[in-house]
């Protein structure tokens, strides 16, 4: 039988630059895409800080699932709301943001060409250090919300799910099945089994950030439509791309080209070669949006084109995290519908299981040196405990000296 969750330390509240300072320096090393993210977080928070305990924690990451956007942001960004109320979320963003954001804004202005700078054998261990990552969220995570046979059925039949039908719309109708069979086949948790969530918003206020959110998703394109800024269109496009996609960073990708490539802000060709360097730097991948504002060749350039588009592709999870979150507290404390979380956890940790084997696996373990690195990189977080940052480290060296 394994072993409890520790149970979390007493809520309180650290200084916005506490919590900036832990999120920077996961904003450095956490590669591997929002998967792999939600895994650093949850062995960062969960296990080594216990900020929140295993249930708060993949309740929030259902809840993130849920809203569009990029997940991993979203959870980084409640959890520094948590610890240090508004100022907290906003020092967790920038400080898992900002690394990337500053070095796609480098290489887009030609001053270090990062794609080029790194070996593609460095590059490959990151990647394969990813695979260790998930797997490690995918074991910690199913030993305690998929414990019996339903709940690991659920767990499997998710994981089919969103590998049969690869569809961003799928993982929604996945969650939403997994509630609706959790309702159905579970009895409720005692109350004293509740984890609570630290909250720093009122509902009233909530409903103002959720009012502001679709205030702006319907009054931009009308106030396009009357201005010719080519700023405004800019913030336009960028804050319908974070509002509007379902599945993360990698889905924002194609839709982001589909509004700078054709209008010619970009052209196809500087498009490409930021995608390839935002493969191969840390933290989100919607930081892809500063490299495209730095590149723009209508409208704000530079450092303040990306600054612009940054916060305009980010600005839909603030509101939406803000405007759920009070409400999502109340609805998970309800006896039927912590049944339906009993589900739905349970294809939460499916979808990590789907996403570590396509695309995390797929793409990194390409040959049996590509496993052992693997191998040896998950008995160093598991077995031998050692920092997250230094296994990256070690993995990226590991894959340069195996090329």
């Amino acid at each position: 039988m394994s072993s409890p969750t520790p149970a979390p330390s007493p809520r309180h509240r650290d200084t916005a630059w506490q919590v900036f300072l832990i999120f920077l320096r996961l904003g450095l090393t956490s590669f591997g895409g929002p998967v792999a993210h939600l895994g650093y977080f949850r062995e960062e928070f969960v296990t080594r800080r216990r900020w929140l305990g295993e249930q708060a924690y993949a309740d929030l990451v259902a809840l993130c699932q849920f809203l569009p956007g990029p997940a991993s942001s979203q959870v980084g960004l409640a959890l520094g709301l948590g610890r240090a109320g508004h100022a907290g979320a906003l020092a967790a963003w920038a400080g898992f943001t900002l690394p990337s954001a500053v070095l796609l804004v480098l290489f887009a202005r030609g001053i270090a060409s990062h794609g080029d700078a790194l070996a593609p054998g460095a590059l490959h261990g990151l990647k394969v250090v990813a695979v260790a990552v998930v797997a490690q969220a995918v074991w910690g995570m199913a030993r305690s919300l998929c414990a019996d046979g339903p709940r690991a059925g659920i767990m499997a039949a998710a994981a089919a799910a969103v590998l049969l039908v690869p569809q961003a719309g799928m993982q929604v109708a996945v969650i939403g099945a997994a509630a609706l069979t959790g309702l159905l086949l579970f009895s409720a948790p005692p109350p004293a089994a509740h984890d609570p969530l630290a909250l720093h918003i009122g509902r009233r206020a909530a409903l103002g950030w959720l009012a502001l959110f679709f205030v702006l998703l319907a009054g931009l394109p009308l106030a396009v439509d009357f201005s010719d800024a080519p700023a405004l269109a800019q913030v336009d496009a960028f804050y319908r791309a974070g509002s509007l996609v379902f599945g993360g960073g990698h889905v924002v990708l194609p839709l982001l080209q589909a509004e700078v490539v054709p209008s010619g802000w970009v052209d196809g060709d500087t498009f490409l070669a930021g995608y390839g360097a935002a493969q191969a730097v840390p933290g989100p991948l919607f930081t892809f949006a500063a490299f495209l504002g730095a590149s723009a060749s209508v409208g704000p350039a530079g450092w303040s084109g990306a600054a612009l588009c940054l916060a305009a592709v980010f600005l839909p999870a603030f509101l939406l995290v803000f405007g759920a979150l009070p409400f999502w507290e109340r609805l998970r404390r309800a006896p039927r519908a912590r049944a339906a979380l009993g589900g739905v956890n349970a294809a939460v940790v499916g979808l990590l299981l789907a996403a570590l084997y396509d695309p995390v696996w797929t793409s990194a373990i390409l040959r049996p040196q590509d496993f052992v690195l693997a191998l040896a990189a998950l008995l160093a977080l598991t077995v031998w405990k050692l920092p997250p940052w230094l296994v990256v480290l070690a993995s990226a060296a590991g894959g340069w000296l195996l090329a």
